[in-house]
């Protein structure tokens, strides 16, 4: 009988780490857009939300 692999964790992602959501500027205006101190919850582009790295 083989002998089995250790499952591993998939590797975090490396923009959001592992969080699966990043922080954005909010911008109000509609044509000078003025950032403000304000900041909210973005779904991350890299992983689409996995949270995992993409191989």
């Amino acid at each position: 009988m083989a002998a089995r692999k250790a499952k591993t964790a998939p590797k975090k992602c490396p923009d959001c780490t592992g969080a699966g959501e990043t922080a954005e500027t909010v911008r109000v205006g509609s044509r000078k857009l003025r950032d403000t101190d304000h900041q909210q919850a973005a779904l991350c582009l890299t992983c689409f939300g996995t949270g995992e790295a993409t191989t």
